[in-house]
């Protein structure tokens, strides 16, 4: 007992299949007019764009935000102290002779070149409190840091 051909079983059927067609099954049947998508694609395409590249901008600030962390740091724990610093409390950075100094003494009391005010947090971490003005750290770095 074999079973019957799909194929022929499909071919045997007189019913009529033309509403599942995508195009046109006879010369009387409704003219298929493709819908003009242009103007939705480029409304698309426009908004995917800007969404997509403000999306790229605040990755790039994000990651700006992370190298400039880092570079704080790398500067902090290079420059001298002569002190285990504690967590939570604030130093003062200072520049001296060309070679930069982690110290406790405050600006206003100490008439040096002063960088920046930075935290030690728990992770080991510093966060700058306040920066000198005259002090970029992404010129600093790409400038004197590694040369």
């Amino acid at each position: 007992m074999s079973q019957p051909d799909p194929i022929n079983q499909d071919l045997s059927q007189t019913e009529s299949r033309t509403n599942y067609l995508p195009y046109p099954s006879s010369r009387l049947a409704a003219k298929i007019i493709p819908q003009d998508l242009t103007n939705f694609k480029s409304r698309g395409i426009t908004r995917v764009e800007r969404e997509l590249q403000q999306e790229l901008v605040e990755l790039r600030e994000a990651y700006l935000k992370v190298i400039d962390a880092f570079n704080w740091n790398k500067l902090i724990y290079e420059s001298q102290f002569g002190f285990e610093p504690v967590v939570g409390e604030s130093y003062h950075l200072y520049e001296i002779n060309g070679r930069r100094h982690l110290s406790m003494i405050e600006p206003e009391s100490w008439h040096q070149r002063w960088i920046g005010t930075f935290r030690l947090n728990a992770d080991g971490r510093w966060q700058a409190e306040r920066v000198a003005d005259d002090f970029d750290i992404r010129s600093f770095v790409s400038t004197t840091v590694g040369s």
